[in-house]
């Protein structure tokens, strides 16, 4: 092509250029690994502002499973809503049985559903462990928070249920907003971008920080460090009594019905085939501020959990309620409230011989 600037490249420069943006994707994320500062103290959980970067949720996971031999998963209530580190369960239950064994691996809003995708596509490092699951009967109080309204209406952690099948009614994003997630879910590299927006441009991608800062240099900012641990209370430690919380008639939905179920048992297949040793602690559920309906239905479906458990050979504890004075809301433990639940939970004979083959 005279007179022309254009570069032609052969077939053999189009799979250089090919091999080498491959390289990219794939070394980026593992030289980020290596050169992001991150202080993990005694009793750390995930900050509460990267509770979808799911970039560090993997990277904690393959940490806390080379240090410890017990992973807590859980949503708020293991991660400890109204408490600092030192007022969670896994700190307690460490405190009660004189180790530093388990490790805190909540994430607020980890219903069932979003349990299972993290689990599935961010926790592969997970294996080989003992793994205790939290059920929060919570996301299973309606079938709204069981994902099956036929209203679409926005909810945690949408990034990880299923994309394509089975259809949720109540979730319709876009087709290239399902195929975005699932090219997250499959490139590390789209994930550390993710991770990169979350800690160091609060969120924002390059173009709208660019808007926004049109003067600013964005390289000042890229810290290679991740945000310091979380030491206060997400939220104001108050017993539910002194917070106004009203009385609740929550409906219920059938276990053999529930969206959120049948994930949490694909999650405890998942964990298996990985040949993880799963426990499953259900509660504790508030039902003083229920009304005695409510409370009625919630009692069938608690026994309808144990009986499911148990026919499926998973090592279980459903645990009692707790003083009314222990919670701070439906379902999140106070301070007291974890130290009892670890010391009752420590002494359950279905609890201890599980740990037996986790120290």
């Amino acid at each position: 092509m005279p007179n022309s600037n254009a570069v032609l490249l052969s077939g053999r420069g189009w799979l250089a250029v090919v091999a080498g943006f491959a390289a990219v994707l794939y070394l980026c994320p593992l030289l980020w690994a290596r050169l992001e500062r991150w202080r993990r103290p005694a009793d750390y959980r995930l900050p509460y502002e990267l509770s979808d970067d799911y970039w560090s949720f993997e990277r904690w996971s393959a940490a806390a499973s080379a240090k410890c031999p017990v992973l807590v998963v859980g949503d708020s209530v293991v991660w400890g809503q109204y408490g600092t580190p030192g007022q969670t369960l896994t700190h307690y239950l460490n405190l009660a049985q004189g180790t530093s064994a388990f490790a805190n691996l909540g994430v607020d809003g980890l219903h069932p559903a979003a349990m299972s995708g993290l689990l599935r596509y961010y926790g592969k490092p997970i294996q080989n462990k003992g793994v205790v699951l939290h059920v929060n009967v919570l996301w299973m109080s309606s079938a709204k928070h069981d994902l099956r309204a036929k209203e679409e209406f926005r909810f945690n952690h949408p990034a990880l249920v299923p994309q394509f099948w089975p259809r949720l009614a109540c979730y319709r994003p876009s087709f290239s907003e399902r195929v975005g997630i699932v090219a997250a879910r499959c490139l590390p590299f789209v994930s550390l971008m993710k991770h990169v927006r979350a800690v160091d441009f609060t969120n924002m991608d390059l173009d709208n920080w660019t808007l926004e800062n049109p003067y600013a240099d964005p390289l000042p900012l890229l810290k290679t460090k991740m945000p310091a641990p979380d030491d206060a209370p997400r939220s104001a430690p108050v017993p539910w009594t002194e917070s106004g919380t009203p009385e609740q008639d929550l409906r219920w939905v059938r276990l053999d019905s529930s969206f959120q179920w049948a994930s949490f048992r694909q999650t405890v297949a998942l964990l298996q085939a990985r040949h993880n040793k799963v426990f499953a602690l259900v509660g504790p559920f508030n039902t003083h501020l229920l009304t005695p309906g409510s409370r009625k239905r919630y009692g069938i479906l608690k026994s309808a959990l144990a009986k499911r458990l148990e026919e499926t050979g998973v090592s279980h504890y459903v645990v009692p309620e707790l003083p009314t004075e222990e919670y701070a809301d439906a379902s999140h433990p106070l301070s007291a409230g974890y130290a009892r639940m670890a010391a009752e939970l420590s002494k359950a004979a279905a609890f201890r011989e599980w740990r037996a083959d986790h120290k």
